[in-house]
């Protein structure tokens, strides 16, 4: 079984990517966040998981662990497959998905195409429990180390299109300069740095 896969970029289509590794091309089905973090030409190592079925093997690549384990339990939804898994990774980033699922956001899920209201409901009851949770104790380190300025601000910032990650690093990064900031120089300070995340 192939765990990760180095090499080099050989092409790149709207599903999946070519990687050559040592003079063997290996087709690779990625995210849409994945294929664009891949340059044709350059090297590059992705995680794989690989699925072997009678008729085929297929190789699925990620760029972070965070996407593959997202793109694992995805798959432990009643009819979400390989290909849906696919197709929220490439709407939604692992941190998006955690905070739909925190906070219940059906709308979430339905940006993706193919999912409905009822399969957008199933992703999340059946994943709220193993999945939010860490975002849920994520939100409470926080809130009990940088305050309730800090949360709103995060979340003002992940509205506006920032990732999760990014918004938190941008406000952790101010608040030490500044522990007293308001929560709108918080959102302006932490829209006009571009250098971090």
């Amino acid at each position: 079984m192939i765990g990760k896969l180095k090499g080099i970029v050989d092409s790149c289509y709207h599903d999946h990517a070519i990687i050559d590794a040592s003079g063997v091309g290996y087709l690779v089905f990625c995210s849409s966040k994945t294929l664009a973090n891949l340059n044709i030409g350059s090297a590059v190592t992705l995680l794989i998981e690989t699925h072997v079925r009678e008729d085929h093997i297929h190789l699925y690549g990620f760029y972070n662990s965070e996407e593959k384990n997202t793109f694992t339990l995805l798959q432990s939804v009643k009819g979400v497959g390989t290909k849906m898994s696919l197709a929220i990774l490439s709407t939604l980033s692992p941190e998006e998905i955690s905070y739909a699922l925190a906070t219940k956001d059906t709308i979430a899920f339905n940006r993706v195409s193919g999912v409905g209201k009822k399969l957008a409901e199933r992703i999340i009851t059946e994943l709220k429990d193993k999945y939010s949770s860490e975002y849920i104790k994520e939100t409470d380190i926080t809130k009990s180390t940088l305050g309730n300025n800090a949360i709103d601000a995060i979340s003002a910032l992940v509205a506006l299109g920032i990732s999760r990650v990014d918004a938190q690093n941008r406000v952790s990064s101010i608040l030490s300069q500044d522990k007293n900031s308001s929560l709108n120089d918080l959102i302006k300070a932490a829209l006009k740095n571009k250098t971090l995340g």
